[in-house]
């Protein structure tokens, strides 16, 4: 029992163990790997910045065309208390690429700006662009409101990011309160095994 509270405690407040279920991030994440996210930093008013990779409840039905899995009991057991991701939960996981007073802008193939100036960012996709000539939003100017993130993926041209949502009612945003925390480590397989730093690309 004592054990069973002391998961349920860590994965209430500290950190708890999520499922990449896309290419979305690679390769910085790989499909199958798992994260542990760190979920005590905000509880202590600390908000998402620029250049880190955090884990996020779906914000807009951003998830609405994706199957629905099926786990097993002992995969809702161990989900339960944070051992394993909780099938429950419609989460996504992206890079921070603008905070609040931030204007992000992508033109051609880029670079990605923010603030008028280039950003660097080496954990692009080898083979991508650091922005998407493309019709669904791909090419965009936008400033963050206060309370919200923009996000994107690392896999620049295979990321259903907040390029292509900026039709909801968040116009893309992420808002803060729906951020879970920021992935901090890859636990998941050991071959696999990172930090995450974050990249201000600044």
């Amino acid at each position: 029992m004592v054990t069973l509270v002391l998961a349920l405690v860590i994965k209430t407040f500290l950190v708890q163990a999520f499922s990449i279920p896309s290419g979305s991030m690679q390769n910085t994440l790989q499909v199958g790997d798992r994260v542990l996210v760190d979920k005590l930093t905000p509880w202590f008013g600390s908000t998402p910045q620029r250049g880190e990779v955090v884990v996020f409840h779906d914000p807009e039905g951003w998830l609405k065309n994706e199957p629905t899995p099926h786990p097993n009991a002992l995969q809702k057991a161990l989900g339960y208390v944070g051992l394993m991701p909780s099938a429950d939960e419609k989460d996504l996981i992206k890079r921070v690429i603008g905070v609040a007073g931030d204007t992000v802008e992508c033109h051609g193939t880029g670079p990605l700006k923010v603030n008028g100036k280039p950003l660097a960012e080496p954990y692009v996709y080898d083979g991508n662009t650091p922005c998407s000539v493309d019709e669904r939003g791909g090419q965009f100017t936008i400033t963050v409101p206060p309370g919200k993130v923009w996000v994107m993926g690392d896999h620049r041209q295979a990321s259903e990011d907040s390029r292509y949502h900026q039709g909801d009612k968040n116009r893309g945003m992420v808002p803060v309160g729906d951020v879970v925390g920021r992935a901090v480590t890859v636990a998941w397989p050991p071959t696999h095994w990172s930090t995450l730093p974050t990249h201000a690309g600044r």
